[in-house]
């Protein structure tokens, strides 16, 4: 490491003296050209050439022959520009110059760890590959699946896991390309191409535009009547401003939905929006009592045996649909800290966060 600091300085003196000695040589007019002199030379043969080739009528090569001329005889009558400065401002050059990387060398001592080994971006691969995924951040196991997609580049299983690794490390772009790399190994599978609908929706920021309308055009021609595909088709009717026919596909999709599965309040919501209307409150005063008697119950019991991933999901996701925002808010920071080496509860739990509140 300190062989290291030693090459950077002496490079870095190396450097600023090559400038000392460009710019002393550059106050002599006989020792070097003026580069402006040069580049108006070059004008001059490169219009001759276009003229040459065709590019370039006559009258065009005479206009812009004669301003390069002009321009090539004042740059030849200009002064030269002397290097004024004395010794004094070469020395704080060169000064700065070893400066820098001393300067660099100190901070890395004080904030960095020089006794650390090198971790080579193979070896922490290496590393992660053979641990177990569950104590991974999402961008370890992303990078994890993107080598492993390298080595069986034919496996439409491995490009939708990747797509998954990286929407939960944030890279919504990576995401979407994987997952229209599995499509394209898997034509025939309904559930990739409704992952990549939603990946194109979440990466145009909740629009429904070309791609996430086609992604779920096939989900239909392979499912028919699949809940998902026809509720994001109506939204890119609605944006469209055929609100009549987003409505009419809403209400034809709430005919078909049970009471009580999930997702139906997701489209009454929608429905009362396109109508104008205030969302429906889901349950009367006495079943939302019921509810927050259960959920306190759950809290309880989360309190005295915390190590449960999926109470503390539920837990969350019904703070949130109550609207309870606080509540929400502490029980997601908790589970969280609890769970922060475990991707996949974290995702839950980020999901079940933003689940929407009864109106």
């Amino acid at each position: 490491m300190f062989l290291f600091w030693v090459v950077a300085g002496f490079l870095a003196a190396a450097a600023a003296g090559l400038m000392l000695l460009r710019a002393a040589r550059s106050a002599s007019p006989a020792t070097t050209a003026d580069p402006a002199q040069v580049l108006y030379r070059r004008q001059l043969s490169e219009i001759d050439d276009l003229l040459d080739r065709g590019l370039m009528g006559e009258g065009e090569r005479k206009g812009a022959h004669a301003e390069a001329g002009r321009r090539l005889l004042a740059a030849a009558g200009a002064p030269a520009e002397a290097w004024t400065e004395g010794p004094r401002a070469r020395g704080l050059v060169l000064l700065a110059a070893a400066a820098a990387p001393a300067l660099a060398l100190g901070l890395y001592l004080v904030l960095g760890a020089p006794g650390v080994r090198d971790q080579p971006y193979a070896g922490r691969l290496e590393a992660w590959r053979k641990s177990d995924l569950n104590t991974l951040t999402p961008p370890e196991i992303a990078a994890v699946l993107r080598q492993a997609v390298k080595e069986r580049p034919s496996e439409a299983e491995g490009y939708r896991l990747l797509g998954l690794a990286e929407d939960a490390s944030q890279n919504p772009i990576a995401a979407l390309q994987a997952l229209r790399r599995a499509s394209e190994l898997a034509p025939e599978r309904a559930d990739i191409w409704r992952m990549l609908g939603q990946a194109a929706f979440a990466a145009a920021g909740g629009k429904m535009e070309s791609e996430a309308v086609m992604a779920f055009t096939r989900v239909l021609a392979l499912e028919p009547g699949d809940p998902a595909a026809r509720f994001y088709l109506s939204q890119a009717k609605a944006e469209a401003g055929q609100t009549s026919a987003a409505l009419a596909d809403l209400r034809a999709l709430l005919a078909d939905m049970p009471q009580g599965v999930e997702g139906r309040e997701a489209v009454q919501a929608r429905i009362a929006s396109l109508e104008g209307k205030p969302a429906p409150v889901t349950g009367d005063p006495q079943e939302l009592a019921m509810i927050k008697g259960m959920v306190s119950s759950l809290a309880s019991k989360l309190k005295a045996n915390p190590d449960d991933p999926d109470g503390w999901v539920r837990l969350v996701r019904a703070y949130a649909v109550l609207g309870d925002i606080a509540q929400r808010d502490a029980a997601y920071a908790s589970a969280r800290a609890r769970y922060a080496q475990t991707p996949a509860v974290l995702q839950q739990l980020d999901a079940a966060a933003r689940a929407e509140p009864m109106r």
